[in-house]
């Protein structure tokens, strides 16, 4: 399988065999950035049209049909659209909070999504806390959505802000106990040490019950995590108008929106990473033959066709289920996940204790 950082490496070397150090720094820090940029746009964009095409399929529609070959470019059109709408200045609001906000959620978006290996080799950071650190900087998220509703003097906001606040900080220790499993049954932090240690075997697949039990809390704690229905609660349009991003508008309220389809995508990337073996191939111990096929589909086509099809699984539970009230959405995390993920984990350990696993 083909190895990215021979072109990385070769990169690096370029550039500072024709400048200095600290100058090939400089150059390497813009091209990732800009290659991050690019990358979650066209990320975003690709979201839009998949889900649109996914709930008219479920729908019996068509769904986008007219901008473009069956509708394709009807996302970039749409991102045009918001690119051009006005930024209304609201009175009696705080300003500085206000536009602060949708910054704050776009950047904790890209710090998550720049932890994750698109490919063996491909990655922008990684060091050997890389879990905690994602789960870290994908928790500043709230901030900014708790920000927006406070900061709108607007009663609907505010009931969405703290809606969203008391769901993400429940659901998040779902979700960092989920990790926390595959974590003990790795034996690291590290991103790529964890995808690596699924060379002979996802970690589904030999991690026993626990790892099914956490990849299905996962599942269901990441739909949450990201305010995507049926715990929708903080966006109840029959209820809040809009939630917390009801006063937003022109590229501020774009920031929210594709804030929230990267995070459908960072939260099935890391799904990806922690049971389906990131960008590593499905191998299968003793079928050589079979392995040696496996290994000739690049690393990136794995890692996101692995990711898409978490993504789709998501979206099945948004337009399949009703929405929850929020008395319901509390209780099924405090009384019922974060218990059974207790146990799951202590189970685990004791799996990895006595040798219990493949």
């Amino acid at each position: 399988m083909f190895d990215f950082s021979i072109v990385t490496h070769w990169i690096d070397n370029l550039l500072r065999s024709v400048m200095p150090g600290w100058g090939a720094l400089l150059v390497e820090f813009v091209l990732v950035g800009v290659a991050l940029l690019l990358l979650y746009a066209v990320l975003a964009l690709f979201y839009i049209y998949f889900e649109r095409k996914v709930c008219a399929f479920f729908q019996c529609r068509l769904g986008p049909n007219r901008v473009g070959p069956y509708g394709i470019i009807q996302s970039v059109a749409d991102m045009f659209k918001i690119l051009i709408k006005e930024l209304i200045s609201l009175n009696h609001i705080d300003k500085f909070l206000f536009n602060l906000a949708p910054y704050l959620v776009i950047v904790a978006s890209m710090l998550a999504f720049g932890c994750l290996p698109f490919g063996r080799g491909l990655q922008v950071i990684d060091f050997n806390i890389g879990v905690f650190f994602l789960i870290a900087v994908s928790s500043i998220g709230v901030l900014g959505i708790l920000l927006a509703g406070w900061s709108s003097h607007n009663k609907f906001t505010l009931i969405g802000a703290l809606r969203s606040g008391a769901q993400m900080v429940s659901y998040e220790l779902s979700i960092g106990f989920s990790v926390l499993t595959m974590v003990v049954f790795a034996g690291t932090m590290s991103i790529t040490g964890i995808v690596e240690a699924q060379a002979n075997g996802w970690f589904l697949f030999t991690g026993h019950i626990p790892a099914i039990v956490a990849f299905l809390i996962y599942l269901v704690a990441g739909t949450a995590e990201t305010n995507r229905g049926p715990f929708d609660l903080p966006e109840a349009e029959s209820e809040l108008t809009a939630g917390y991003h009801t006063e937003y508008s022109g590229i501020h309220f774009g920031f929210f929106y594709l804030a929230e389809y990267l995070n459908l995508f960072i939260v099935s990337g890391v799904a990806s990473l922690l049971f389906l073996g990131g960008w590593m191939p499905l191998h299968i111990p003793g079928w050589e033959s079979f392995n040696a096929i496996m290994d000739y589909i690049p690393s990136v086509i794995w890692f996101f066709g692995k990711a898409i099809l978490v993504s789709f699984v998501i979206i099945w539970f948004k337009w399949t289920f009703p929405r929850l009230r929020i008395d319901q959405l509390l209780k099924l995390e405090w009384k019922y996940l974060l218990p059974l993920n207790l146990v799951n984990l202590f189970i685990m350990v004791l799996v990895v204790i006595y040798g219990l696993h493949f």
